[in-house]
Order: structure tokens, then sequence, then C-alpha cells
């Protein structure tokens, strides 16, 4: 059997997603030689639709705003929640951390393209439909071995390092058994796009992504994302075992669930169910490491919450720009620590989030988010988090998160 070519390079990096795109273009700026592999071809499906304000910083650094903001997305200042009669909404250019008040609410598969293609227009190569099936860190040198979907023909690649930004594919947690189970619960996701209609006068702000609690079922939520072509995302979320007695036609069960929502209902009134409804389960995702000799992980394809808040583009972005800073200054001949430099500050901002998101599943934020009577102050604190900055340890609700939401919590429950 004859061995595969050899390829020597600088840097790989696996996935051209957000990640993947932002961190390559940033060690391409810093003179480095970097290859993307992407097992897909791009424009591709991804969900992850609706942007927070943070994410436009690195997108900023990477040097892909101004294609970002040609491409024509729907403006995104804020998140509106609804629950039965209830409705609050925060804005995102009214918070406590300074940064981007605005983002986008984005179709993937296009909001990916652009940025991938900003990162070749920079100077990165990206090679499409190329799948890495075996990873050796054992020499020297990191080593993939990369087949080519569209001949099958095999190379191998021989680098410094690898950054693995392949989201849910997961490709090093998967070949170097670095998985672990998750200790967010079994959920759900049922999903599709459909074309609106949602009439002027709904009271719906197509700047705001709108999350609905289910009227009953208060660990059941909902996600609203608009489009600028007038269309939206649509989806639910619940536990496994919510799903009993629904029908198990997925579309028929999310439009069973809508119905159950009456608000949703009204907003979705006139909408056209024209996409087949996909779905999304087991999703949340541990790692036992966040890097290695020779690697590290970014994004989803070392951890993922959960879509509530949408924070996994935010996350991913974030890993993109601290490992990429990190790697540039070990490829310069620094001593790096990737523990204290790059894990355990990700892992703050990620522990923020999850703090969040488990306090939504128990009612604790829910019962904070729908408050009518919160301090302007803590709304600006909490508005930051729920905008992206959950790294920020000026604010009190990111520097002891599970504590200060326990303390708000009770207050607004007493009153």
């Amino acid at each position: 059997m004859n061995t595969p070519e050899l390829e020597q390079r600088q840097v790989v990096v696996i996935g051209a997603g957000p990640s993947g795109a932002i961190a390559a273009a940033l060690l391409k700026r810093n003179g480095h030689d970097v290859l993307v592999l992407e097992r897909q071809r791009f424009p591709r499906f991804s969900i992850g639709e609706s942007l927070l304000s943070h994410c436009l910083d690195f997108v900023e650094e990477a040097g892909m705003l101004d294609a970002v903001q040609a491409a024509g997305f729907q403006t995104k200042h804020g998140a509106a929640f609804a629950w039965g009669e209830r409705y609050t909404e925060f804005d995102f250019r009214d918070k406590f951390t300074p940064g981007k008040g605005s983002t986008y609410q984005v179709l993937r598969a296009s909001f990916d393209k652009v940025l991938a293609d900003d990162a070749e227009r920079q100077g990165v190569e990206i090679r499409y439909e190329e799948e890495i099936t075996a990873v050796d860190f054992s020499g020297a040198c990191p080593r993939l071995i990369v087949r080519r979907l569209a001949d099958g023909g095999e190379y191998q690649v021989e680098c410094a390092f690898v950054l693995d930004g392949s989201g849910y594919g997961r490709v090093l947690p998967r070949l170097l058994d670095l998985d672990t189970p998750s200790n967010m619960p079994m959920r759900r996701a049922l999903f599709t796009h459909v074309e609106d209609r949602i009439a002027a006068d709904a009271g719906f702000d197509r700047e705001k992504i709108l999350i609905t609690t289910h009227p009953t079922l208060r660990d059941v939520w909902f996600w609203t994302i608009p489009f600028s072509n007038g269309r939206c995302s649509l989806g639910v979320v619940a536990e496994a075992g919510r799903y009993e007695g629904y029908p198990e036609d997925m579309e028929a069960c999310l439009r069973q669930f809508v119905a159950e929502t009456p608000s949703l209902g009204k907003v979705l009134q006139d909408a056209v169910w024209d996409t087949p409804v996909r779905e999304l389960k087991g999703y949340s995702a541990n790692v036992k490491s966040l890097h290695g000799p020779g690697f590290a992980l970014l994004g989803n394809a070392a951890e993922f919450l959960d879509p509530v808040f949408s924070s996994g583009v935010t996350i991913a972005m974030r890993s993109a720009s601290m490992a990429a800073g990190l790697l540039h200054r070990q490829l310069s001949g620094e001593a790096v620590d990737w523990q204290q430099d790059f894990a355990l500050p990700l892992k703050r901002g990620v522990d923020t989030f999850r703090a969040y998101v488990e306090g939504w599943y128990d009612g604790s934020f829910q019962d904070v988010i729908y408050y009518e009577k919160a301090q302007p102050e803590i709304r600006r604190m909490i508005c930051s988090i729920l905008a992206g900055y959950a790294w920020d340890l000026n604010n009190p609700y990111v520097a002891e998160p599970k504590r200060r939401l326990g303390v708000l919590a009770e207050i607004c429950a007493m009153n």
C-alpha cells in the first residue's frame, strides 16, 4: 500500500465555521501559515442564528466587520421575552458593560460563508469537502490523515499545532476520546423556517429575538428569530420526556406546542410553513480537556450548553480569539500556559452562561426576567450577559453568577 503524500504546514484549523474562520484570519494577520480543512461544501445549513453583540467584537478583530455589515443581515438590538400576558425586553444598547450594542440575526448558511470567504480574501487557504479520518499527536509534530470526499484520495498533513473548530462534528474529541458526559439534562429541539407574514400591529419587534415561555410548562420555550427576508426561524426546546403524548410527526408536534401558546400563536397566525421541520437532540456536550500537546478545542467542538441565550457562537468566537492570540505567542517563541491563559478564563464565561441557563430551566432566572419592578442598574447588568459579555468580572452578576442570581430570584419571588 502506498503511503499518502505528506504536506508540511504551520497551523491546521479544523472547520471553516465562525470559530475556524476567525481563528484562521487572526493567525494569518499575524503572519502565520494556516490551512483550514472543512468537511462540507459552503454554503451549508447550520443552527445558531441569533448572534449576540459580543460576537461583533471578534468579527471586527478579524477584519471581517465590513463584509458582515454589507451582507444585508437583520439588525438585532436585543432580546424580548413573553410568558402568558407578560412581556419584557432587553436592549443591548443599554447595558452595564462597554461594548457593541447591536448585532445581527443571520441565516447561518450565508453568514458562515461571508466569514469563510473573507478569511480566504485575507490569504487563508480553505479546502472544502475534506475529512480528517485519523490523527497522531504522539510525535514531535501533530500529523493528520485527510480524505478528499470528491475522489476518496488521502494525504497527510504535519503541522506545529491544530485548532479544532469543527462544531457539532467534534473531530478531535471523537478521535482522541476526549468526550465526557454533559451535566445538562437531555433536551430536544424541533425547528423550522417559515415565511412569517407577521402583521405590523402584532407587537413583534424584528430587531429582537423573541423567547417565549410555554404558558404552563415553564421549562419549555420557543425561539422566534426574524430575518431580513420576511422569514423567521422558529423552534421549541424541551426535555425529551415533555414530548410524550405529542404527535410523532415533527411538524405536527411543533404546531401543537405553538397552538398551546396563545401569544406566539397570534404572532405566527398568518405564517406559511413551507420548510420541513428538523430536530436536534442530545446536543449538550463536554470534554475532558480543552487542550493538549499540539492542539486546542474551540467553541462547540469543546462544549455546548443550550440554545436558550444564543451563547454558542459567542463562546466559539471568544475561544477562537483567545486561542489565536495565545498560539501566535507560542509560535513566536514564547512559553505559554494553555490551562491558565486559555482553558480557565474561557471556562469562567462559559460557567457564567451555565448559571443562567440552569436558572432559566429551574425557573429562578425566569422569575428575574419577568419581574416587573426591577431596578434599572440590575437590568443593565443582566442585559450585559444577554448581550454576550459573560467575561466582564466588573459585573457582579458575572463575578458571582450563582450567588447573585439566587439572591435576586428570592427577592423577585417575594414581591
